[in-house]
């Protein structure tokens, strides 16, 4: 099998054939998650994901490689508008999962026409602190303290979009220090004690457990994405993991790592 590739336009430039590079691969060990059972056709499923879907996708491809003898997942984690960016230039692709719907537009408009797309989650911002909260963040109104440094998702990828959106909706001007290639980078700043908040999403401050702390913003005030995971040919084991993706297991390991379900 092989990945589908766009002829609509020239191979992917070297900047961003290192970009893709530069993101997240992910092969595993068993989870003791269970799985389909039925044996796959021998091939590799090429997989670019949002970065905020790390957790859940990664062992589900690990679940998936057990049950079906000789197919490899291979994951590569990123800003959803740059990895569409990459697919649109030709960057090989069997399935894509983006943080939201905006990113969906840089895709030709026929990218799913031999495949097929379904929503595997919902997600919301939440801001998430170091563990002792060493600012006293208690709400969104606190991220305008001048002293209280704010990290963010870039401007231009769906975590930051929806950051932007929160915080405008609230009338808050935070005291942002800097912003970030994705919600992983944004999220290890308040990690490493390098802010003192950072809005995310809420299934980030799940998956680093004690790492943060979550302050939960108002629903008046927050933002729901949705998650859409899109397919691009019928080779069976391209469709058979995008079924495992978005069945049963799918959404248990989507709701165990703090998504909402679609």
């Amino acid at each position: 099998m092989s990945p589908r590739r766009w002829s609509m336009r020239t191979l992917l430039p070297a900047l961003a054939v290192v970009a893709l590079a530069a993101c997240s691969p992910a092969t595993s060990e068993d989870t003791g998650a269970s799985g389909t059972g039925s044996a796959g056709s021998g091939g590799t499923v090429t997989v670019l994901a949002a970065a905020s879907l790390t957790e859940p996708l990664t062992a589900l491809a690990e679940a998936y490689e057990q049950d079906h003898d000789g197919v490899r997942v291979a994951l590569s984690f990123g800003s959803s508008t740059t990895l569409a960016q990459q697919i649109a230039e030709g960057a090989p692709v069997d399935v894509y999962a983006s943080a939201g719907e905006s990113a969906l537009d840089l895709l030709p408009a026929d990218a799913a026409q031999d495949g097929g797309r379904a929503t595997i989650a919902r997600n919301t911002v939440e801001i998430a602190t170091p563990p002792d909260n060493p600012g006293g963040v208690a709400g969104l109104q606190d991220l305008a303290d001048r002293d209280l440094d704010v990290v963010l998702c870039a401007e231009t990828v769906p975590c930051g979009k929806a950051a932007d959106e929160v915080l405008e909706r609230a009338g808050i001007s935070p005291h942002v220090v800097s912003r970030e290639v994705d919600v992983k980078a944004t999220l290890t700043k308040v990690t490493l004690g390098e802010a003192d908040a950072a809005m995310v999403y809420h299934s980030d401050v799940v998956s680093a457990g004690s790492d943060v702390t979550g302050v939960e913003i108002p629903d008046a005030d927050n933002v729901t994405l949705t998650y859409p995971l899109l397919w691009f040919s019928t080779d069976p084991d391209v469709v058979g993991f995008a079924q495992y993706v978005t069945g049963d297991a799918g959404r248990a390991a989507l709701e165990k790592a703090g998504f909402l379900a679609p």
